[in-house]
């Protein structure tokens, strides 16, 4: 498979393949009970934007279709399985909520499968390390032209399951997404599952 390249100098020309998601199909796991969707511009993630002055960019907001994908993204980010488990703090797990959201549909770019290899991309786009090259598909897709809120990839811990990335343009003018109430993780009515399928254990 050929390495993935940097956008193509006519990647605003191209046609994204988008598609409207209800935000009701989003799962956020996060280390706090208030303030999401949280769009940080720190520069340190796949999706960040990569431009140097912090006022310049675009936020970010990462989220899973499904609460295994959520927590295998924030949860068990930096953490590697051991004899295939994993095994996490206990003061960790109690110590996360999980977000839904309501409002209207996202327009959302598909950069999986055909979509994905139509813009010039491959599945490195969720694999590489290199982050500089993954910042530079983000912001292509920000300025595209047919301005989505966001996109589509496949997670990278969990490589058979879709995660979404969420751009704030503008904090003046938010995406109109609002929060329920969130739930502590341990108990969500889908931690067990998802807890399960993970192997997840306490420590």
């Amino acid at each position: 498979m050929a390495a993935l390249r940097p956008p193509s100098a006519d990647f605003s020309h191209l046609s994204l393949d988008i598609e409207l998601i209800d935000p009701a199909l989003l799962y956020r796991v996060s280390r706090h009970a208030s303030g999401e969707p949280y769009f940080g511009r720190s520069r340190g993630n796949r999706f960040d934007d990569p431009t140097w002055k912090r006022a310049d960019r675009f936020g970010t907001c990462y989220l899973g279709l499904d609460l295994t994908v959520a927590m295998a993204e924030s949860l068990l980010h930096d953490v590697e399985p051991t004899k295939g488990r994993f095994a996490v703090a206990l003061s960790e797990i109690e110590s996360r909520y999980v977000f839904r959201f309501h409002g209207p549909a996202l327009r959302i770019a598909n950069l999986t499968g055909t979509a994905l290899f139509l813009l010039g991309g491959n599945g490195e786009l969720s694999g590489t390390t290199d982050y500089k090259l993954t910042q530079r598909w983000s912001r292509a897709v920000c300025s595209h032209p047919d301005m989505v809120d966001g996109f589509l990839y496949m997670s990278r811990r969990v490589n058979d399951s879709l995660a979404v990335v969420l751009f704030e343009r503008d904090k003046s003018a938010p995406l109109n997404l609002s929060a329920a109430v969130p739930v502590r993780l341990d108990a969500h009515r889908d931690f067990v599952n998802s807890a399960t399928t993970l192997r997840l254990g306490a420590i």
